[in-house]
């Protein structure tokens, strides 16, 4: 587990942190309206880690800069999901965007 270190916080651990946070109401409507833009920047970045992509090798293969898919990565930018598909395709990957029930 990853420590957090503040003077501010009454918590040892990421998670201990993350959930008291979770506790206040503007910050846990913030998380939950950021959680599809989350959701595209770690499935990106996973998929092309799978396939022992860079950047750089993704970039030249879909065609899109790689500038793009950093900012892509790092939740700078919100993709259309042309650009989402031409990327699945570079990584010889299929595009699936489905709406699943609440938990």
């Amino acid at each position: 587990m990853k420590r957090i270190h503040s003077k501010d916080m009454k918590t040892n651990t990421y998670e201990e942190y993350f959930a008291l946070k979770m506790q206040d109401p503007e910050f846990r409507k913030g998380w939950e309206d950021f959680q599809p833009e989350f959701e595209i920047m770690k499935a990106l970045s996973y998929a092309r880690d799978e396939c022992g992509l860079s950047q750089k090798e993704l970039a030249k293969r879909s065609g899109i800069q790689q500038s793009e898919i950093s900012r892509i990565e790092s939740g700078e930018r919100n993709p259309s999901i042309r650009i989402l598909h031409r990327l699945a395709k570079a990584m010889d990957r299929k595009l699936e965007i489905r709406f699943v029930p609440k938990s």
